[in-house]
C-alpha cells in the first residue's frame, strides 16, 4: 500500500473503534480490555496464536457474543450489537472459519435464505456481478454437498458481500483456497478496499498478510500487544509479538532410508478421484499436493475405510484390506486426520475426553464390556492438551469451545498418541499459528522416526518440500508419478497440480 494512501486514510475518522472490550467464559478471560480501530478502505490484519482471542473479539463485534465490558463505536457513534442481524443492518458482514451453508440445498437456495429481502433475479445479478469482479465464480445451481472446500468458501464470501457491507470480517479466508484462488481473492479484496470497504483479515499466513494488509493488530493471551504498520514491521517481529519469543525453525529433513513397504495402494474411480497408485514405506513421509476438489478427500477416505469398493486394491503389511471397515483398519494401526475438523474430526457438543475416545475405543485398557475407564481416558486427553500446548480449561471442555487452531492441535495429538503405523492427514496445519505449525510438523517427524509412514495431503507447497521424502500431485482426480524429492522442483509440482505435467 502506497505511503501517501496510508497517510490519507490515517487522517479520516475511523469507521470502527473497539474500546477496552472484555469477554469472559467461566474463569477464562478470552478478551481482556482490547482496543482496535479500522479506517474506511483499510485492510487491517488481526494476528495472534490460536486461542489469543481473535475469533472471540470478532464474534463480539458481529453480535454473536455480548461483551462484558468496553464499547463499540461505529461511524463515530456508540452502538449496541445484540445479534448478527443488528450487525448486518449496520453494514458489518462476517465469513466464519467453519462453513455455515446448508449442504442439502443448492447455492441459490442458501442465498435466498440468507438474503430474503432480495428477489431471485437480484440474487442472480449480484452473485454473477460480484463473482466476475472478484474472480470468485461459482454455480448457483450446484448442491452445496457436492462442492469442494474452496468452492464453498467462495460462496460464503460472495453471500456476505451481496449484502452491501461496509466492513467485512474474514476469518482464515484462504485456508481452503488454492494458490491461484487465494491470489484472485486478494485482488478482489484490494478492489473492495479501493471502493471504500473496510476489511478485518484474520490469518496465520503472514506472507499473505504482508502483501494485502495496511496495519496489523496483534493479540496474545487475550490481551492487546500492539498495532503496527506492516510496511515497517518484519515478519520476525510479528511472530515475536504473537508468541512472545523468537520461533526456532526445524532442521532440514534428510532423506529417510527406505524402510519396509507398509502400504500398496491402487485406486480406481471414486467420486472426484479417477486413478491413483502409490506405496508407503516405514519411516518416510510421502507428500501429495493438489488443488481443492482434485480427489484428495476421496483418497483419504479410501485409506481410512470411510469409502470402500471392489475397484480398489489396498495392501497393508501384506494383507488385502480394501473391504475392511474403519475399525479394523484402526486396529491395524491406520489412522487419519480429515480436513473437516467439525463433523468429521470432532463432535462439538462432546467433551475433549469423549472426542479422544471416539478414535481410541478399541483399546482394552480403557473399556471392559460396557464400562469405560473415564479416568484413564481423561488422563490421556490431558496428555494431549499438555503435549501440544492446547488452550483448554480441561479435558471436560466441549470441543466446540476451542478455537479452530487449538482444535486442530488436539486432533493431531489424538491421532499421534494412538501410535499409528500409518497416518494419512489432509492439510494438518490448516488455520494454525506458526508455533502450532512447528509443533505439528515436529509430531509428524517424530512419528516417522518411530517407524511410521505418513501420507501428507497438502496444498502448501512449502510444507510438502520441507517435510516429505517423495512427492506427487493430484489434478482432476489423477495422481502424478510419486518421485523422490530431489527429482521434483516447485515448478514441476505446479505443473502437476494444474494438469500441465505428466498425468
Amino acid at each position: 500500500m502506497a505511503s501517501a494512501e496510508a497517510r490519507q486514510r490515517a487522517s479520516v475518522q475511523p469507521r470502527l473503534v473497539l474500546e477496552r472490550i472484555s469477554k469472559r467464559f467461566g474463569n477464562k478471560r478470552a478478551n481482556d480490555r482490547i482496543s482496535l480501530e479500522v479506517r474506511p478502505g483499510e485492510i487491517h490484519a488481526l494476528l495472534g496464536e490460536n486461542g489469543a482471542g481473535k475469533s472471540t473479539l470478532m464474534k463480539v463485534l458481529y453480535g454473536v457474543h455480548a461483551p462484558d465490558g468496553g464499547r463499540i463505536l461505529w461511524q463515530g457513534r456508540e452502538v449496541s450489537i445484540p445479534g448478527p442481524g443488528a450487525a448486518r443492518q449496520l453494514g458489518i458482514g462476517m465469513v466464519f472459519q467453519h462453513f455455515c451453508l446448508i449442504e442439502r440445498l443448492n447455492v441459490q437456495d442458501n442465498l435466498r435464505l440468507a438474503l430474503p429481502e432480495l428477489t431471485e433475479g437480484e440474487i442472480q445479478r449480484r452473485f454473477e456481478r460480484l463473482g466476475e469482479r472478484l474472480q470468485l465464480k461459482a454455480s448457483l445451481r450446484a448442491r452445496v454437498s457436492g462442492l469442494s472446500a474452496g468452492e464453498r468458501q467462495r460462496v460464503e464470501i460472495l453471500r456476505c458481500l451481496m449484502a452491501d457491507v461496509a466492513l467485512l470480517i474474514l476469518d482464515e479466508p484462504t485456508s481452503v483456497l488454492t494458490p491461484p484462488e487465494a491470489t484472485a481473492l486478494m485482488r478482489g479484496l484490494k478492489r473492495l478496499a479501493q471502493d471504500g470497504c473496510s476489511i478485518l483479515f484474520i490469518s496465520h499466513k503472514l506472507a499473505e498478510v504482508e502483501r494485502l494488509c495496511d496495519r496489523a493488530t496483534v493479540l496474545r493471551g487475550g490481551k492487546w500487544v500492539g498495532t503496527v504498520p506492516l510496511a515497517e514491521t518484519s515478519r520476525a517481529e510479528l511472530v515475536a509479538m504473537m508468541i512472545g519469543k523468537t520461533l526456532a525453525s526445524l532442521p532440514a529433513r534428510p532423506r529417510a532410508p527406505a524402510g519396509e513397504t507398509l502400504l500398496e495402494a491402487r485406486f480406481g474411480k471414486c467420486g472426484r478421484l479417477k486413478r491413483a497408485e502409490f506405496s508407503l514405506s516405514g519411516g518416510e513421509i510421502v507428500g501429495i499436493g493438489g488443488v481443492a476438489g482434485s480427489g484428495e478427500q476421496e483418497l483419504l477416505q479410501l485409506i481410512s475405510g470411510e469409502r470402500r469398493g471392489a475397484a480398489h486394491r489396498l495392501v497393508f503389511f501384506g494383507q488385502e484390506i480394501g473391504a475392511a471397515p474403519v475399525q479394523r483398519r484402526r486396529a491395524l494401526g491406520i489412522r487419519s486426520l480429515p480436513l473437516d475438523r467439525i463433523g468429521q474430526g470432532a463432535v462439538p457438543s462432546l467433551s475433549l475426553a469423549e472426542n479422544f475416545l471416539l478414535t481410541h475405543h478399541g483399546w482394552g485398557a480403557w473399556i471392559d464390556g460396557p464400562w469405560v475407564n473415564w479416568a484413564e481416558v481423561g488422563a490421556r486427553a490431558e496428555q494431549a492438551l499438555a503435549g501440544y500446548d492446547i488452550q483448554a480449561a480441561s479435558s471436560a471442555t466441549p470441543a466446540g469451545e476451542l478455537s479452530g487452531g487449538n482444535l486442530q492441535r488436539f486432533l493431531v495429538a489424538r491421532e499421534l498418541l494412538g501410535e499409528p503405523r500409518l497416518l494419512a492427514c489432509h492439510n494438518p496445519t490448516w488455520g494454525v499459528d506458526p508455533a502450532a505449525k512447528s509443533r505439528i510438523h515436529e509430531g509428524l517427524l517424530n512419528a516417522c522416526a518411530a517407524g511410521a509412514a505418513v501420507l501428507l495431503l497438502s496444498e502448501d507447497i512449502d510444507e510438502l518440500f520441507s517435510l516429505c521424502d517423495r512427492l506427487g500431485a493430484l489434478c482432476n482426480g489423477h495422481l502424478s508419478p510419486v518421485l523422490p524429492k530431489a527429482e521434483v522442483t516447485p515448478e514441476i509440482m505446479g505443473h502437476w497440480m494444474t494438469g500441465h505435467g505428466d498425468p
